[in-house]
């Protein structure tokens, strides 16, 4: 037994084909047959009707309930485990995040609801870094009704986040609400648990994607004479509508950091296993699969109602939102050799060209109006210009 991608002209999508090849032996078959629970899914599956499409295979090998990567894989994150994320490496990230989240709630007018709402979060780092820089800037948040909401279908990183952010202080929702988690995070703010974004309540919301819709399936197209390659997401698309139409509405933002381009890239679908790169056949379920986010087809997909900024490079965003003075304040304040050496690779791994500056991107989805005169402004003050968007000036 055999798998092979086959490509054809005009086909509505790519399509994985499993053949019969007369050379195996019977006992290469039973050994492919006994492999992981989602390569004998995936095998019954096309058996019985027919091949299935890129997008198909990615959502399988990902996120089916039985064993898909980010449902029963423990040691995804991290040095020990298939790849590690900015906020993995550095609280300054997460910090200059925090940073920026506060900055657009100023810049919007200071709602008197603030939702910080993190699609995709990962252990829970960036979201415990964030509500760090809320609790130290209360004085500047007042009395703001601000509450937290997460995005995750997966129950092992549903468990990891509450851990994270509450001390597993959490408990289960009724079937009847939009949430199936709730409770209370380290700093008092209520926090609550979602499957899908039209759950998360209605009001002025900061959102966060960071490494979100990489992991996105994809359609994947080729062209049988050039050989060229075209990767669409629908769901990516969907999602940043749903994301635009809330900020347009209701007011907000919305972040996005990824893996991506400006539409100039066409064959980027890959896998990940224990920080290297993997066939994406292999094993399915037993490693993390991602393609780059094409920015353009996002702002395409955003419509009118909203302003769109980026994508930037990581370096230039975190440059311009004061990591080199951040990175001295916590130099001046280690008296340890060890930790000053680990904030200065952190940084470097950060911002470094080679390494993760210039491989990710910042996009940012804005209200129409927030580069606009706000109710209330002065008609001789400019609006606030978007902080990492614009270069930092330091007097």
């Amino acid at each position: 037994m055999r798998t092979l991608l086959r490509l054809k002209r005009l086909m509505p999508e790519v399509q994985w084909i499993m053949w019969q090849n007369r050379s195996c032996s019977d006992s290469s078959i039973r050994s492919l047959e006994s492999n992981t629970s989602i390569l004998k899914h995936l095998t019954s599956k096309i058996t019985a009707t027919g091949p299935i499409s890129v997008a198909e295979y990615m959502r399988e090998a990902l996120t089916n309930p039985v064993g898909g990567y980010y449902v029963k894989k423990d040691d995804m994150l991290g040095a020990g485990g298939d790849f590690i994320t900015s906020p993995e490496i550095s609280q300054i990230f997460g910090e200059l995040l925090g940073v920026w989240c506060i900055s657009e709630w100023m810049a919007a007018g200071k709602s008197s609801i603030f939702q910080l709402v993190e699609l995709g979060p990962g252990r829970g780092s960036l979201a415990s870094d964030i509500l760090r820089v809320f609790s130290q800037l209360k004085a500047v948040l007042g009395e703001t009704d601000i509450s937290v909401h997460l995005v995750e279908v997966s129950p092992k990183l549903g468990q990891f986040q509450a851990e994270c952010l509450t001390g597993d202080k959490t408990q289960t929702c009724n079937d009847d609400q939009p949430a199936y988690r709730s409770g209370t995070t380290r700093t008092g703010l209520p926090i609550y648990w979602y499957r899908r974004i039209e759950d998360v309540p209605r009001g002025f919301s900061v959102f966060l994607a960071h490494e979100f819709f990489d992991a996105l399936p994809i359609h994947k197209f080729q062209n049988d004479e050039s050989r060229e390659h075209v990767e669409v997401c629908p769901e990516g698309g969907v999602i940043v509508q749903k994301l635009a139409s809330r900020i347009a509405e209701d007011g907000g933002a919305a972040l996005i950091v990824d893996y991506g381009h400006d539409g100039t890239k066409t064959d980027t679908l890959r896998g990940f296993k224990g920080h290297q790169l993997h066939n994406v056949l292999e094993a399915p379920g037993m490693a993390d699969l991602t393609a780059d986010v094409d920015f353009s087809y996002l702002r395409k997909m955003t419509g009118n109602e909203v302003t769109c900024l980026g994508p930037i490079t990581q370096r230039s965003f975190l440059k311009n939102m004061g990591i080199d003075s951040r990175l001295q304040v916590l130099l001046r304040s280690c008296h340890d050799s060890s930790t000053r050496a680990q904030l200065l690779h952190s940084y470097d791994m950060l911002i470094n060209p080679e390494k993760m500056g210039h491989r990710f991107q910042f996009f940012s989805v804005l209200n129409r109006g927030r580069l606009a005169q706000y109710k209330g402004m002065q008609k001789s003050t400019a609006p606030l210009p978007v902080a990492g968007f614009a270069e930092l000036n330091v007097e």
